[in-house]
C-alpha cells in the first residue's frame, strides 16, 4: 500500500501540468461548495438579525378606511384592552414624507414617524438622553420630537447637547425632548437614512403633517409567552377587522415572524439549488479524473506489462491506479478547501456580511472529492489490471 502511494505521488509529480488540470475541476467544485454555503449561511444570519431587530414579536396592521366602513385609534385601543392577554402594547404609526432641517442643512433621508408613548417599548430600545413622547404630548398635539443617534451627533455634537434644541419638520419647529441610543454597532459607520437617522413625533401631530386625516397603520406587540403563536394571534386581529370592513382586501395584517419564516424557506431553497450546481461541478470533475486516468493507463501500458511479467498481481495494479486517482482528488480537495476559505472571507467582505466556512460543508465537500477519485478512478484501474502482459509488452 505504501509503495503504491509513493508510485502515485511520483506519477503525479512527473505529470505536474496534467495532474493540476485534473485537480482543477475538483478544486473549483470543492471551493464552490464551501463559498456558496458560507455566503448562504451569512445571508441567513444577516436576515435573521435584521428581522430580529425589527421584532419577531410585532404584528403590523394596515387599513384602508372608507366613509361607511372604517376603524379609528379608539377602536384599536378597545380591541387591545379586550385582548390584553395576548398583546402588551399597541401604537398607531403615521409615516411622514418630511424634509428635516437643522440650521441651514436639509435632510430628506430621515425616517419621520408619528407614534404613541408605547412605541419605544415596542421597539425594545432605550433612551440615551431626555425622555420619550408622553400621553400628554399626544392629547395636546405638542410639537416635540425624539431623534436618533445620527441626527444628535451629526447636527448637534452629542445627545445631551441636542435635548432642548429646535428641529424643523416640513417647515414647522419641533423641540427635541429625547435621543434614542445608538442602534448600529460601533464598528459600523453612521450614515444618512440608516437605522440611527430617525425622528419620532406624536402621531396626532404626524396626522396633521401628513394631511391624511386618519391613522391607517398600527403596530402590535405580542407578549413574550405568545411569540411562538404570533401567526395564530394574527387571525384574531383579522377576524376583528373583517367584522368591520366585511372585505379582507381593505386591510393587511402581517406578523414579522411569518416574514422571517418565509425568508428562511426561500434562502433554504436557494441553498439547495446552489449546492446542486456545485455538486454538478464536482461530478464533471469526476469525469475529468476518469478521462485523465484512462489516458494514463494507455500511456503506461508497457509499464503495466513489465510489472505483470515480473509477478505483480492484479490487485496490486488495481490498487495503484485507484490510489493515484484518490490522491489526485484528495490533493485537489485540500487545495479547494484553502481556496474556499479565502473565497468565503473575500465574498463576505465584498457583500458586507459575516460569511465563514462551515465544518460540515468542508467535511462533506472533501469526502465527496475523495469518493469521486475512488469511484471514477476504479474503471481505468480495472482496465489496467485486466491487461494481458504479452499484449501490453507488444504495445508501442
Amino acid at each position: 500500500m505504501l509503495n503504491s502511494f509513493k508510485l502515485a505521488l511520483k506519477s503525479i509529480w512527473s505529470n505536474r501540468m496534467r495532474s493540476f488540470l485534473t485537480m482543477l475541476g475538483i478544486i473549483i467544485g470543492v471551493a464552490a461548495v464551501i463559498i456558496l454555503v458560507g455566503i448562504v449561511n451569512g445571508e441567513m444570519s444577516y436576515m435573521t438579525e435584521s428581522f430580529s431587530s425589527m421584532g419577531t414579536n410585532r404584528i403590523t396592521v394596515n387599513v384602508i378606511n372608507l366613509r361607511t366602513r372604517s376603524v379609528d385609534v379608539d377602536d384599536m385601543y378597545s380591541f387591545l384592552e379586550e385582548n390584553s392577554e395576548y398583546f402588551s402594547y399597541m401604537s398607531p404609526t403615521v409615516t411622514v414624507s418630511a424634509t428635516v432641517k437643522v440650521g441651514n442643512e436639509n435632510s430628506t433621508s430621515t425616517q419621520t414617524t408619528g407614534v404613541s408613548e408605547d412605541y419605544l417599548s415596542i421597539l425594545d430600545e432605550n433612551l440615551l438622553s431626555g425622555r420619550f413622547i408622553q400621553y400628554a404630548d399626544i392629547v395636546a398635539r405638542q410639537k416635540v420630537a425624539v431623534i436618533g443617534y445620527y441626527i444628535a451627533t451629526t447636527y448637534y455634537g452629542s445627545a445631551d447637547a441636542a435635548v432642548g434644541q429646535k428641529i424643523s419638520v416640513n417647515g414647522e419647529k419641533y423641540e427635541i425632548v429625547g435621543v434614542i441610543e445608538r442602534q448600529t454597532s460601533e464598528s459600523e459607520e453612521l450614515s444618512a437614512g440608516g437605522s440611527d437617522d430617525t425622528l419620532y413625533i406624536p402621531y396626532t401631530a404626524a396626522v396633521k403633517l401628513s394631511r391624511n386625516g386618519s391613522v391607517n397603520n398600527y403596530t402590535f406587540c405580542v407578549r413574550d409567552e405568545y411569540v411562538d403563536q404570533a401567526t395564530t394571534i394574527k387571525t384574531y386581529i383579522e377576524d376583528y377587522l373583517y367584522t368591520i370592513f366585511m372585505d379582507d382586501d381593505l386591510y393587511t395584517v402581517t406578523a414579522m415572524s411569518e416574514l422571517l419564516d418565509s425568508m428562511n424557506e426561500m434562502v433554504g431553497t436557494m441553498s439547495m439549488m446552489l449546492g446542486g450546481i456545485a455538486g454538478i461541478s464536482l461530478l464533471v470533475a469526476g469525469v475529468g479524473v476518469m478521462n485523465i486516468m484512462l489516458v494514463s493507463v494507455t500511456e503506461r501500458t508497457r509499464e503495466i506489462g513489465i510489472r505483470k511479467a515480473l509477478g505483480a498481481k492484479r490487485r496490486t495494479i488495481l490498487s495503484q491506479f485507484v490510489i493515484e486517482a484518490a490522491v489526485t482528488s484528495s490533493m485537489g480537495g485540500f487545495i479547494g478547501i484553502a481556496v474556499g476559505f479565502i473565497g468565503t472571507s473575500a465574498a463576505g467582505k465584498i457583500m458586507g456580511i459575516d460569511a465563514s466556512p462551515t465544518f460540515l460543508s468542508v467535511l462533506v465537500s472533501f469526502m465527496v472529492s475523495v469518493m469521486i477519485g475512488l469511484i471514477f478512478g476504479y474503471l481505468p484501474a480495472r482496465r489496467a489490471a485486466a491487461l494481458n502482459p504479452i499484449d501490453a509488452l507488444r504495445s508501442d
